[in-house]
């Protein structure tokens, strides 16, 4: 999971780019890149860490124009160092290109053997380099010519900005996988066009949601205005329903639907689905795992009747501990987020939602802090399904073999965790609540435009026979 963030007409653009990656932030905190165009040239600048603390007015300075792309990433394919920080900016025969990408590239192995025999040298280890020589290998002229030319050759999810001297260039996959949005920022009576993986970034800079960019589309922003590109055929959208679940932030909205909205469906359905063990009501207390969890819990606590408290206290200078790169820190870092509020725990019957468990580790600690706070039972409630198999589209989700649904019962992750009872939210549950909302902002919600691979093993796109893929089929996917 990164996040994406262009604007095409605004003097100030790496400014503007600065704060759009600023709300972007939650997608990504390893490192932070922006890229800007004047003159025919493009302008660099990339760092490892946060936007805030990369990024400075001396920075900003040295990244000239009125249009500009940035990102910010969690490593999936490729290691936490500089060298795979994005915007990646190269120059090649046609002039220059920057590349921001948020996906995965299932087949990148094989498309990098074969660009290697043929000669090319990658700088490294990311599947977003791929696209870049993919690029400067097509026989087309034009930049989005060149742009199709190469991602017709990928399997995988990809969202991209890729920004040369003259054009920004926007394309979402055809299935949809990752979100893209656009927008408009007017401002001192100019227009600007921006992109972004979510539409949080536009409110922070005061810009207009127009739509979300299409499954397959390509957007061209040049001088000339916009326009919008279809160079690829047609395939089922399936959306990552885990955007829902928990990556995006609970302000923004995703094909017209309000992440915030589908999370409390989320938790009315688990309260429907896993309604607390009857007991006495007066002294139970439904409890969110901060900050992802809140939304969820919620909804469980307007459905159930229970009252809803703040159980857990974050610590808000601490990252998402999920998508932190070192396992060590995953670990230790569940103390430093979290608190327990023992005015809240002592003595109750408490519910405590979040939205997924992936090895299972920071939930058993979680039950235990609970514990030691004085509650007298704990009952775990999850707000999707299972987590069972590794996601190849984007998230840095574990092996199989590290997935403790993929090898142990619901009842069997209920005792680890040390909980009284645990439920999870069926795959049902999930689309008929996400559909309920979609449904509302006047969506689709068709019921089989989701991928939901990482929950049920069922992957939209098949895998290239690389080491990677035979890896995947050894684990039993």
């Amino acid at each position: 999971m990164c996040g994406v963030f262009g604007i095409f007409g605004d003097p100030e653009a790496a400014n503007i780019a600065y704060l759009g990656l600023h709300a972007l932030q939650h997608r990504g905190q390893e490192s932070a890149g922006i890229v800007s165009a004047e003159g025919g040239r493009l302008h660099v600048h990339r760092v490892m860490g946060l936007v805030q603390a990369g990024f400075g007015p001396k920075e900003l300075a040295t990244l000239p124009g009125d249009r500009a792309i940035g990102h910010v990433r969690y490593s999936t394919a490729g290691g936490s160092h500089l060298r795979n920080a994005q915007p990646f900016a190269v120059d090649y025969a046609r002039g220059s290109i920057a590349v921001a990408h948020n996906g995965n590239l299932t087949n990148h192995e094989l498309l990098r053997e074969r660009l290697e025999a043929k000669g090319s040298i990658f700088q490294s280890s990311s599947d977003t380099e791929t696209i870049v020589h993919l690029i400067a290998a097509s026989t087309q002229r034009a930049a989005p010519d060149r742009v199709a030319d190469a991602l017709r050759e990928v399997e995988g999810a990809y969202s991209l900005l890729l920004l040369t001297s003259d054009e920004m260039v926007a394309v979402r996959d055809p299935m949809g996988i990752r979100p893209l949005c656009l927008g408009r920022l007017t401002r001192d009576g100019r227009t600007a066009h921006v992109v972004a993986s979510e539409a949080t970034a536009f409110s922070l800079i005061g810009a207009e949601l127009v739509r979300d960019v299409e499954p397959g589309e390509m957007i061209v922003v040049d001088e000339g205005g916009l326009r919008s590109l279809r160079p690829f055929a047609p395939q089922p959208r399936r959306l990552c329903l885990f955007e829902h679940v928990y990556f995006a932030r609970p302000d923004s909205t995703i094909e017209g639907a309000s992440v915030y909205d589908v999370r409390r469906a989320l938790g009315r359905r688990l309260a429907d689905e896993h309604p607390l063990p009857v007991g006495d009501a007066s002294d139970s207390v439904v409890i969110p795992v901060p900050d992802s969890g809140v939304p969820h819990a919620i909804g469980f606590s307007g459905r159930s009747g229970l009252p809803f408290e703040m159980g857990l206290i974050r610590s808000h200078y601490v990252g998402r501990t999920f998508i932190e790169p070192q396992q060590a820190i995953r670990h230790f870092g569940v103390r430093l987020k979290l608190a327990p509020n023992r005015a809240v725990l002592e003595g109750k019957r408490v519910v405590v939602i979040d939205d997924s468990i992936v090895r299972g580790t920071t939930s058993r600690k979680i039950v235990r802090m609970i514990r030691e706070a004085g509650a007298r039972e704990v009952h775990v409630r999850i707000a999707s399904p299972p987590t069972a198999w590794p996601c190849y589209y984007g998230i840095d989700t574990p092996t199989r073999a590290e997935l403790i649904a993929s090898s142990h019962t619901v009842a069997e992750i209920g005792r680890y965790l040390g909980a009284d009872t645990i439920g999870y939210l069926t795959l049902d549950g999930l689309v008929d609540s996400v559909r309920e909302v979609e449904g509302r902002a006047g969506a689709p919600g068709a019921p089989d435009r989701y991928c939901h691979a990482c929950f049920s093993g069922q992957y939209p796109v098949a895998f290239a026979p690389s080491p990677r893929a035979r890896h995947l089929r050894l684990l039993g996917s």
